[in-house]
């Protein structure tokens, strides 16, 4: 039974390194038609409709605690509602090989957050040397004509959008991790979708982004992948990954999205793939290698059963 969890963890965060890099492309070519925040309400709440239906076809109860509906809703803040809102505003302007290598910095902010709770793991001199990498890598990307924007002002600005949402995601994954530990992971994920994407539907109706909706053909596709694969398939493998893997190893899917996404783009959108780019890849992955090698203890997948049982 323990190695069928553990096999089933491991599947999951596969998952995630693989499908996640694939869902920059597809925010990208859905942005071009749909506005963001209606985009990413409609497709968190599809899936959060889907998987509570096939939960409770399985007999599986809702949550009833007010305190752990607060826990959920709070995670769904700032997961959907912040992180990956920021990511899909930003992709309007910011390439989606870019936006992959700038929410690279993940394993950083998790690394800082880890260390700031009372009993996180203490930040050594040698992650803070990574960390300070990575970020050079960070300002390489965004210089001018460092992943062949030039100077523009909304990309910086959509750059710094995307490292706040980074950050936010983080926060997110660190208190889901330790305040909902009682839920069962598929449920979690289901209702932080449902609610994350009913409150982005309000607020895109708010600011009246309705009558922008209007998909084109290769946007609705985007738009039907993105519900799919990015936000029932993958998001349910990353909040099953949560719950069974720490949270800065899970944060390593990022070693992986980058690659995929800027090949993708690079293959089916055109995006320029500069050299000043690449180096840029490689200083923040080379950064986040040195982050992960600086540990107390050997980086593990899984957790033990005396972490589990803690």
């Amino acid at each position: 039974m323990r190695s069928r969890i553990n096999a089933l963890a491991f599947g999951a965060f596969l998952t995630v390194c693989v499908v996640w890099g694939t869902t920059y492309l597809g925010i990208r070519v859905a942005v071009e038609s749909l506005p963001p925040v209606l985009l990413t309400g409609v497709r968190y709440t599809v899936a959060g409709v889907f998987l509570i239906a096939l939960l409770r076809i399985r007999g599986e109860r809702i949550p009833r605690d007010p305190r752990t509906l607060a826990n959920i809703t709070i995670v769904a803040l700032l997961l959907i509602g912040v992180g990956n809102l920021a990511l899909v505003w930003a992709e309007q302007w910011v390439p989606s090989g870019t936006a992959a290598l700038l929410v690279a910095t993940a394993p950083f902010w998790a690394t800082v957050l880890d260390a700031l709770r009372r009993d996180g793991e203490r930040i050594r001199f040698g992650r803070i040397i990574g960390i300070l990498v990575g970020f050079a890598g960070v300002a390489l990307l965004v210089a001018p004509s460092g992943a062949g924007h030039g100077l523009e002002s909304r990309f910086l600005v959509g750059a710094l959008v995307i490292e706040i949402g980074a950050f936010a995601w983080q926060g997110g994954s660190v208190y889901a991790k330790h305040s909902l530990e009682e839920v069962p992971p598929l449920m979690s994920a289901a209702l932080q979708a449902l609610i994350g994407g009913v409150l982005l539907d309000i607020i895109g109706l708010a600011i009246g982004e309705a009558p922008r909706f209007h998909p084109t053909t290769r946007s609705l596709i985007a738009l039907i992948y993105l519900t799919v694969f990015g936000s029932i398939i993958g998001y349910s493998a990353y909040t099953y990954a949560l719950s069974k893997i720490r949270v800065t190893t899970v944060s390593l899917h990022t070693y992986v999205n980058p690659i995929v996404a800027v090949i993708l783009g690079w293959l089916i959108l055109n995006e320029r793939l500069t050299w000043v780019s690449i180096a840029a890849m490689a200083i923040i992955l080379s950064g986040m290698a040195l982050v992960q090698l600086t540990r107390a203890q050997p980086v593990a997948i899984i957790e033990t059963e005396e972490e589990q049982a803690a």
